[in-house]
């Protein structure tokens, strides 16, 4: 490619310029493409990330349970909760689709779940 912008003086052909500048054109439209195409594809993986940590039991110390919610571009996904306690741990995962559960959700899972689908991605 030619420098357009250069110092010397060098004669600068007309048709060349065309020529390049319908390069960088068809430069443009195969980036514009391949961006959109990544666009479609990443609807459908895991964009919108957010942890609640809590403390379930009051009679315990430190937020050592959690909620998550894994969600797409559509707000399609999961929510994963751990609830510690000094007896052990549980975990617990309900399908998320467009935003909602067919399951009962806890307040924390509720949570986790708003401030993921307010993320912007």
């Amino acid at each position: 490619m030619f420098n357009v912008f250069k110092k010397d003086k060098q004669e600068i052909n007309l048709k060349d310029v065309i020529n390049e500048l319908d390069n960088i054109k068809k430069n443009i439209n195969n980036l514009s493409e391949e961006i959109t195409k990544i666009k479609k594809e990443n609807k459908y993986s895991f964009s919108k990330i957010k942890v609640i940590r809590f403390n379930p039991f009051v009679e315990s110390g430190g937020n050592q349970s959690f909620s998550i919610a894994l969600l797409d571009g559509n707000n399609n996904g999961v929510v994963i909760t751990s609830i510690y306690s000094h007896e052990g741990n549980r975990v617990y995962a309900k399908p998320i689709e467009n935003g909602k559960s067919k399951y009962p959700l806890s307040k924390e899972e509720e949570q986790a779940i708003k401030e993921a689908m307010d993320q912007k991605f």
